[in-house]
C-alpha cells in the first residue's frame, strides 16, 4: 500500500527511481509521481493511473542525480493528479512523498496552517506545509523537520527535498516500512528492498521515531531527539530472477507454479537433523505453555488461520480462536488465563495486527508472528517469527504464502503436540506438493472451467464443509479480488437458511468435496442448489469421487487437503479474470501490503 523510493548518489536519478516505482507495482496503487533536484530547482511529474503514464510524462532528459518517487494508494481525497504525491510547500521550496495517515492533520492546520491556500485533500499536504512554516520561523531544515514530526499523530514514511540543500534526501519513520540502502556508488531509501535491488542489496532497518539525513556519500541516522544511531546493514537475500516474471504473462500465474517447490522449502527449513519436522524449543515451549492461541489476521491470512486452528485443535490438543484483527484491537474478548497471540501476515506490516500487537504487548502476553519477511515490523516487535520461506510474492492476490502459511500452521501444530505422532507429516507433505504440482499442470482443464461456469457472470458461490468450508471463503476471496466477480463462500449446510433464495437459474456453484464424513452432506447441498436452477461444479477429491464431478485431485491426507484444493481455485480466478480484461496482478482498489488501519 503506497511505496517511496529515493536516490542520492553519482549516476541519473530518473530511470533509477522509475524502475524502482515499478517493482513497487505490487503493493496496489492508483497514481504515482516523481521529483528531482536539478540545477532550474525541483522538477516534478505526477500522474494518475500506472507508472507507465508517469514514464511518458517524464519526456525530457533530466539531468539529476537525486531524486524521490511515489506510488499512492488513495486515502485522503479521490486518485487525481492533485492528490498525487510528491507534495510541494507553498513557496515550493520543500518537496515531500509520504506513507501512512496522519490522524490529527485537520488539528495541525486549524492550529498552524490557516493561512495556507491547500492544493491537494491528503493529509500529506499538510505535512510539508508545516515544515515550511516552521523554516519561516527561522528553523533550519533538519529543525523544521523534527519540529513538525514531532507533532504528527500517526503513521508515516516521508522523504523530503530542500532546494536550499540538493545534496540531502530528509527521511523519517513511525509505524510505516522504509529502509536505506547504501553502496559505494550512491544511497537510497525503499519501501521494499526490491525497489532498489538495482542498486544495492544492502540495507538497514529503520525503527521508529528514527530520522535520516541522507546524502550521496554517506549517512546520518538519529532518533528524533537527536541521538545518533549506528546500526549495520543486512543483506538483502533475493536474486533478481525471483522478482521477475520471466517467461510468464503474469506474477499471479508463476506464484502459483512455485507452489509445490514451496512446500518442498518448507519442508527442508524445518527438517532436522533426525529427519522428523520442529520448530525452535523456545517457540515450542511457548505454544505448550499457552492455554488458548488467539491467531490475528486478515484477508487471506485470517483463512489460513481458520485451517490452523483444525491442526492445532485435532494435532496439539490446543484450543484456538480466530480473529479479525481489525475488529479484535478494538472489541477484545475476554481472554484465557495464559493466552498466547499467533499473528498471521504475508508482509508483517499489517496496520490492522500491529494495533494489536501494540495492545498484546501492553499487557504483558506473548506473541509469535508468522510472516514472510524476516525483519518485518511484526517480526521485529513479536517476541518470536516463523518464517514462511514463500520468497516474493509480487501479484496482489495471495497464492503461495497462502500455502505456505497452511503449511508451516502444520508444521507447528505437529511440532506442539506432545503425544506420539501417528502422522508421518513430512511424507503428507511431500505428496502434497505432488498433488499442487499435478494441480498446477491442469491448467487447461480449468481454463475450460473458467470458460463454462464463470463466463459473463456476476457472482457465484463456493461451498464446502469442515475445511472445505474454510477453503470456499479463500476462493470466493480470490475470485472477487481479481475478476470483480461478486463472490461468496458459504458453509454447504448454511445456504438454505437464507442464502439459497439468491440462486437462479445459470448461477454458479462451485463446491469442493474432499472431506469423507461430510462428502455425502456436500453432495446433498450441491443437488438442492442444482434443483433450483445453478449451474453447479463439484471438486472432489480421489476416493471421494462420482463420474459427474467437474475435476478431481490427486489423494492427499484429510488434514493437508486445503493444500491442494485451493490451486484450481486460485486458477479459477485467473482464468475468469483474463476472460474480462482485468488486470490480474493489480486489481483495482486493492493493495498488497495493508499498512494504514
Amino acid at each position: 500500500m503506497c511505496g517511496i523510493v529515493g536516490y542520492n548518489g553519482k549516476n541519473q536519478a530518473a530511470e533509477i527511481l522509475l524502475k524502482g516505482l515499478e517493482k513497487l507495482e505490487y503493493r496496489g496503487y492508483d497514481s504515482s509521481g516523481i521529483a528531482f533536484q536539478t540545477s532550474k530547482g525541483v522538477q516534478m511529474f505526477k500522474e494518475k493511473g500506472r507508472i507507465a503514464d508517469l514514464r511518458d510524462a517524464v519526456t525530457e532528459e533530466i539531468d539529476a542525480h537525486v531524486g524521490i518517487g511515489h506510488t499512492r494508494w488513495a486515502t485522503h481525497g479521490v486518485p487525481d493528479q492533485k492528490n498525487s504525491h510528491p507534495h510541494k510547500s507553498a513557496s515550493g521550496r520543500f518537496t515531500l512523498v509520504h506513507n501512512g495517515v496522519i490522524e490529527n492533520y485537520e488539528k495541525l492546520t486549524r492550529e498552524y496552517l490557516q493561512d495556507v491556500s491547500f492544493v491537494s485533500e491528503t493529509d500529506t499536504e499538510v505535512i510539508v506545509q508545516l515544515i515550511e512554516y516552521f523554516a519561516n520561523t527561522g528553523l533550519t531544515t533538519d529543525e523544521a523537520f523534527r519540529k513538525a514530526l514531532s507533532l504528527l499523530h500517526g503513521s508515516y514514511a516521508i522523504a523530503m527535498l530542500d532546494e536550499q540543500d540538493p545534496d540531502t534526501i530528509f527521511v523519517a519513520k513511525n509505524r510505516s516500512p522504509l529502509l536505506v540502502g547504501v553502496s559505494e556508488e550512491a544511497n537510497v531509501v525503499a519501501s521494499d528492498a526490491m525497489a532498489m535491488l538495482q542498486v544495492t542489496n544492502q540495507f538497514i532497518e529503520l525503527h521508529d521515531g528514527e530520522i535520516v539525513l541522507l546524502g550521496k556519500d554517506g549517512i546520518v541516522i538519529e532518533t528524533l531527539a537527536g541521538d545518533k544511531i549506528e546500526r549495520a546493514p543486512y543483506t538483502a537475500e533475493l536474486d533478481m530472477s525471483d522478482i521477475e516474471k520471466g517467461t510468464y504473462p503474469h506474477y499471479m500465474l508463476k506464484e502459483i507454479d512455485e507452489q509445490p517447490g514451496v512446500i518442498r522449502k518448507i519442508i527442508a527449513a524445518y527438517s532436522t537433523e533426525e529427519g522428523t519436522l520442529d520448530i525452535d524449543p523456545y517457540i515450542k515451549q511457548a505454544f505448550q505453555h499457552a492455554d488458548r492461541l488467539y491467531v490475528i489476521a486478515a484477508g487471506t491470512s485470517y483463512h489460513a488461520g481458520l485451517i490452523g486452528k483444525e491442526y492445532f485443535e485435532k494435532l496439539s490438543g490446543l484450543p484456538v480462536e480466530v480473529h479479525i484483527s481489525s475488529e479484535f484491537g478494538y472489541n477484545m474478548p475476554l481472554l484465557s488465563k495464559k493466552p498466547l497471540f499467533l499473528f498471521i501476515t504475508q508482509s508483517g506490516e499489517t496496520a490492522d495486527s500491529r494495533q494489536v500487537l501494540v495492545k498484546v504487548k501492553a499487557l504483558g502476553y506473548p506473541s509469535i508472528t508468522l510472516t514472510n519477511v524476516p525483519g518485518s515490523t511484526l517480526s521485529r516487535e513479536a517476541d518470536y517469527t516463523l518464517l514462511l520461506h514463500a520468497g516474493p510474492e509480487i501479484a496482489v492476490a495471495s497464492t503461495k504464502a497462502y500455502t505456505a502459511q497452511l503449511a508451516v500452521l502444520a508444521i507447528t501444530a505437529y511440532a506442539v503436540s506432545c503425544d506420539a505422532h501417528k502422522l508421518d507429516l513430512k511424507t503428507e507433505l511431500a505428496i502434497a506438493a505432488n498433488a499442487i504440482q499435478t494441480m498446477t499442470d491442469a491448467k487447461e482443464d480449468l481454463k475450460k472451467l473458467a470458460h463454462t461456469f464463470l463466463t459473463d457472470k456476476r457472482n457465484a458461490f463456493f461451498i464446502g464443509r469442515g475445511l472445505d468450508y474454510y477453503v470456499s471463503l479463500e476462493g470466493a476471496l480470490k475470485l472477487k479480488e481479481i475478476s470483480y466477480i461478486q463472490a461468496e463462500g458459504f458453509a454447504g449446510g448454511e445456504l438454505k437458511h437464507g442464502t439459497i433464495a439468491l440462486i437462479e437459474e445459470g448461477t454458479p456453484v462451485i463446491a469442493l468435496a474432499t472431506q469423507s464424513s461430510v462428502s455425502p452432506n456436500l453432495r446433498g447441498n450441491v443437488k438442492e442448489v442444482t434443483a433450483r436452477g445453478a449451474h453447479a461444479c463439484i471438486l472432489s477429491m480421489e476416493g471421494n469421487n462420482e463420474p459427474d464431478d467437474g475435476l478431481v485431485l490427486p489423494h492427499v491426507h484429510e488434514l493437508l487437503t486445503p493444500l491442494a484444493s485451493v490451486i484450481p481455485l486460485q486458477l479459477l480466478s485467473y482464468y475468469a479474470s483474463l476472460q474480462r480484461g482485468c488486470d490480474v496482478d493489480k486489481p483495482r482498489n486493492l493493495a498488497k501490503s495493508v499498512t494504514v488501519e
